[in-house]
């Protein structure tokens, strides 16, 4: 089987983290975003993943090298040279993605995290026979998307609402699909919405089933969403592999610690933190609800509360981080420092207080 997935352009929502690497090679729990979907793939017999993108295609494949021979699957790259939208992509690759076998292939949106039932849905795409299976999740609050209407018995799909004013269904796209080859013929090579003009005229013809996605789902493009996404993840660890996940006096709720991170007494790590490999966290430290990257060091009683911090920064001694703060690569905090929201490029030393969110360049 082969999958394809949608990588797409700057990651801007993401900066200034995507100013050091883009956007699918983002750490999230300690892993790049992309990787924890082509693992996923792998586990179900996926030996190839197509990555469609438009943005830095030489960073992708290098980094992967290294993956293609531990993971045992080929990954290239199909580049757009203008942006396809969801569906023209697919066009794009066509070549890549057909291969006479007539098996049907996944299609992913890289800022998707979840469970990832591969195998659950390649048997319901098998059993009912259609062109195409997305995976739809529940929300609390539909009129904020586009809803997919569908029969419950059989989870044909009937139609798609756009922000519906009025109640029509709690389900949404979750942005992984399954997809059988006869559905590159309806794709032509310009920029399209596989979302808003393949998939309707898919349902009109009766083609197209949705299935509804068992655990977690969130779209991780923007921090706060990548910081929920990180509590959901870290759950379903806690769910299914609670042996992955930290222990000890010091720990509070749901942390991942990789293996290499150095963390000193006196410590109160959680709920819902990631520290990478090679970080150093000094005595008296508090971290809660937070991404730590590779290779921090934060220094003595710091307190670090919903922010990332990027790769290889350092937070000084009693500094305090707070509301959505985001640190790029190699960003230095001195002393005593308060940041209420601060989003700091790549580079750059922190010497007096960040009052009120806003961008420091």
């Amino acid at each position: 089987m082969k999958a394809l997935i949608l990588v797409g352009g700057f990651g801007t929502r993401l900066r200034p983290l995507t100013l050091s690497v883009p956007k699918p090679l983002v750490d999230f729990a300690n892993k790049p975003m992309i990787l924890h979907q082509i693992e996923a793939l792998k586990a179900v017999g996926v030996k190839e993943v197509i990555l469609a993108i438009n943005y830095r295609p030489e960073v992708m494949l290098n980094f992967f090298k290294d993956f293609e021979e531990k993971l045992g699957v080929k990954i290239t790259c199909s580049q757009e040279m203008e942006p396809m939208g969801t569906a023209g992509p697919l066009a794009l690759a066509r070549d890549k993605l057909v291969d006479g076998s007539g098996e049907p292939f996944f299609v992913l949106n890289s800022d998707v995290v979840s469970e990832y039932p591969f195998a659950e849905l390649i048997a319901f795409h098998k059993s009912h026979g259609g062109e195409a299976t997305i995976m739809v999740t529940k929300v609390d609050e539909p009129s904020k998307y586009g809803v997919v209407v569908m029969e419950e018995e059989t989870g044909r799909v009937e139609r798609f609402v756009e922000k519906p004013k009025i109640f029509v269904g709690n389900k949404i796209n979750a942005g992984i699909y399954l997809l059988n080859p006869c559905v590159l013929d309806r794709i032509e090579l310009k920029p399209t919405s596989i979302e808003k003009e393949i998939f309707p005229k898919i349902a009109s013809d009766q083609g197209l089933y949705a299935m509804v996605l068992p655990g977690f789902w969130m779209d991780i493009g923007q921090p706060r969403d990548y910081i929920t996404g990180l509590r959901l993840y870290l759950d379903s660890l806690r769910k299914n592999s609670p042996s992955k996940l930290s222990k000890g006096t010091h720990v509070l709720g749901n942390v991942l610690v990789h293996e290499s991170a150095i963390i000193a007494d006196g410590c109160l790590i959680g709920p819902d933190v990631a520290i990478g490999p090679g970080c150093v966290i000094e005595p008296g430290v508090r971290l809660s609800r937070c991404s730590i990257m590779k290779g921090v060091k934060i220094k003595k009683h710091a307190c670090i509360s919903n922010s990332i911090i990027g790769w290889h920064s350092t937070v000084g001694q009693w500094a305090r981080i707070d509301n959505m703060t985001i640190l790029g690569e190699d960003v230095h905090v001195g002393d005593e420092v308060y940041t209420n929201g601060g989003v700091v490029l790549p580079h750059k030393e922190i010497k007096s207080n960040i009052l009120k969110p806003e961008i420091v360049m």
